[in-house]
């Protein structure tokens, strides 16, 4: 298959399609014991080293029109889009991805070359977060319908996991990363304004999280850590209640994320883009003292007469941020 460019996956078979993909999506160091991959794609499944005898793992799937558009994103957008979302996932765990499997399920009307530029963004993903494609599935699917499904293996180098439900009151809570750029990135795509901040919707399209600080402060004694990827408040407020705490967000501390964000979507867009847009993917993590590199934005209490839960400044708040199964989008 020397060309790809007018085919579609109607015209080619699976094999043929694993055969010019596989190149893409192979890490520089291929399968090796240092890197816990001992077998890679090619048999029934992959073989991986869990060298404490545990590993972390986790999965997110997305699918066409609900989790991007192609008007607004190319394959490989969706592809780094979706190896970057599940490794922060096992980094908030204080974690190192060590594999990846990718499951795709498209109707045959497929391009080729969109599959082809998908596993080029998911090969260069994983190769940025250093860590590798192990094996995974294609599937057809009924007219219309890409889903792109990837579950990533890791390990946390002999460490218990860091949890959501480890905050204390005391505690100082920080993140590592932005905040609302790719809420902001996401306002400006569905307003038609995506040319104003042309990196913001770059950070939308492919997140940047800070895979490195998890294992970082899994090893400098994170109580509690989550990954942003449904909203500030809301992925706090699930901190808070598995705490059984409160976290206060000072409005000071949030003040330059929202400052950053001003001139491209006005003040209480940012705002909101801050406290509730999703899919940031930076990490948030409570600590008895914020080490380098962390961003303190408030404070872990007690439970109060209001319930564990998030505070502005004092006032609660709750919701926002991203609902799979919000139909109002």
């Amino acid at each position: 298959m020397n060309d790809s460019r007018d085919l579609r996956l109607a015209d080619v078979s699976e094999e043929e399609v694993l055969e010019h993909i596989f190149p893409l999506l192979r890490a520089d160091h291929g399968p090796s014991a240092a890197t816990g991959v001992l077998v890679g794609p090619g048999d029934d499944t992959a073989w991986l080293a869990a060298p404490d005898g545990r590993f972390l793992a986790t999965t997110d799937a997305v699918v066409l029109g609900h989790d991007w558009l192609d008007a607004w994103s190319t394959g490989a957008d969706v592809g780094h889009k979706a190896v970057m979302q599940n490794c922060a996932d096992i980094a908030a765990m204080g974690g190192v991805t060590t594999g990846l499997l990718v499951t795709l399920a498209a109707h045959a009307g497929t391009s080729m070359a969109w599959v082809t530029d998908l596993a080029r963004g998911i090969g260069e993903a994983a190769r940025e977060a250093r860590t590798s494609v192990v094996g995974g599935d294609l599937s057809g699917a009924d007219d219309g319908t890409v889903m792109v499904s990837i579950t990533a293996f890791g390990t946390t180098e002999g460490r218990d996991p860091v949890l959501r439900s480890g905050a204390r009151p005391g505690d100082v809570v920080a993140v590592a990363g932005g905040l609302g750029r790719s809420g902001a990135g996401w306002a400006l795509l569905r307003t038609g304004r995506g040319e104003i901040a042309p990196d913001l919707v770059a950070i939308h399209r492919r997140p940047a999280p800070p895979l490195s600080e998890g294992p970082g402060a899994a090893r400098a004694g994170a109580h509690a850590m989550i990954d942003l990827s449904d909203g500030l408040v809301r992925d706090a407020g699930r901190v808070a209640r598995a705490s059984g705490v409160v976290i206060d967000l000072d409005p000071a501390a949030l003040a330059p994320h929202v400052d950053a964000l001003t001139s491209a979507v006005g003040a209480e867009e940012a705002l909101t883009c801050v406290l509730t847009g999703g899919e940031e993917h930076s990490l948030l993590a409570t600590f008895a003292e914020a080490p380098d590199g962390w961003h303190v934005l408030g404070t872990v209490g007690p439970v109060d007469e209001l319930g564990a839960g998030v505070r502005v400044g004092g006032e609660p708040r709750r919701g926002g941020g991203w609902d799979h199964f919000d139909t109002s989008r």
